[in-house]
């Protein structure tokens, strides 16, 4: 069994603002109107997890319309040399930026425009404070789709020399771009893990750093939540979460180590053993 680091770095152990919603159910044509009523409210009190913040990331404006937050995660079709996305691969959908409460919204809207039976793999590139909730309900939206997961830096080739702005106007309409993915500095966060575990195979490139932080709840529209609805609401959201990775076939042992880093306020980092034993990944590269 690989050590488990644990650490005290503000920007991953820092209890965030925004949280996890886990959709009910997610049927073959999408999330019904119960699904998505069902996202609206879990995202107004809400359970969140700190992303590990890079430093070099830089800052987008809002994708959406009024309300939509910045840095919210789009999605994008990208093609690379053979072999960019692994054997046989590639052309794959990236997703970058931080898990927002419309987040589900906009990986519908890129799955639902790619032709009938084609399954391009998810290259996740999440940083951020994320709503857990959404993540979790991406994951299942993933899985329903027959989605394999893995993690990296997609950069697109007509980005070189732009500015931020003008490359997330290129990135914007959803591709294709042709790209490739850099592993020169691979990493995990929570929100990732949660998006990585609903893929059908899920990988992490060797030397990814998964870093696994606490959760929080969060009310995004009243931030003043009570005690015992604070409590009460941690305990509901722990149990669809172990329900979430039971059903991913991931090991629920994982929110035992996000809860333990709740209550200190810490974050721990999962060696490539503990991806193995925990289920996180289901191909471990060499």
């Amino acid at each position: 069994m690989g050590r488990l680091h644990n650490f005290h770095n503000p920007a991953c152990a820092a209890l965030l603002r925004d949280g996890i919603l886990v959709a009910e159910d997610v049927g073959s044509s999408g999330m019904g109107a119960w699904s998505i009523r069902a996202i609206m409210i879990g995202t107004l009190i809400s359970c969140g997890a700190a992303g590990c913040a890079d430093a070099q990331t830089p800052s987008r404006a809002p994708i959406g319309g009024f309300g939509s937050p910045p840095d919210a995660m789009i999605f994008y079709v990208a093609h690379g040399a053979a072999g960019a996305c692994g054997p046989g691969c590639a052309d794959w959908i990236a997703a970058e930026g931080t898990v927002q409460w419309d987040t589900h919204k906009r990986l519908f809207a890129i799955l639902d425009r790619q032709p009938p039976g084609r399954r391009l793999p998810l290259v996740i590139h999440a940083w951020g404070s994320a709503n857990l909730n959404v993540a979790a309900s991406l994951g299942r939206i993933l899985r329903e789709r027959g989605i394999d997961t893995t993690e990296g830096v997609t950069e697109v080739d007509a980005c070189k020399d732009k500015s931020e702005a003008d490359c997330f106007a290129l990135k914007r309409p959803g591709g294709p771009l042709d790209a490739r993915i850099n592993l020169s500095d691979p990493r995990c966060d929570l929100a990732c893990v949660l998006i990585l575990a609903g893929g059908v195979h899920r990988s992490l490139p060797p030397g990814t750093r998964v870093i696994v932080t606490g959760r929080a709840i969060h009310n995004r529209l009243a931030p003043n939540v009570s005690e015992e609805q604070r409590e009460a609401l941690t305990a509901h959201f722990g149990e669809q979460f172990r329900a979430y990775l039971r059903e991913m076939g991931v090991d629920a042992e994982l929110l035992d180590i996000v809860d333990r880093n709740s209550g200190s306020q810490r974050a721990t980092g999962l060696p490539p053993a503990e991806w193995a034993r925990l289920r996180i990944v289901t191909d471990v590269q060499p």
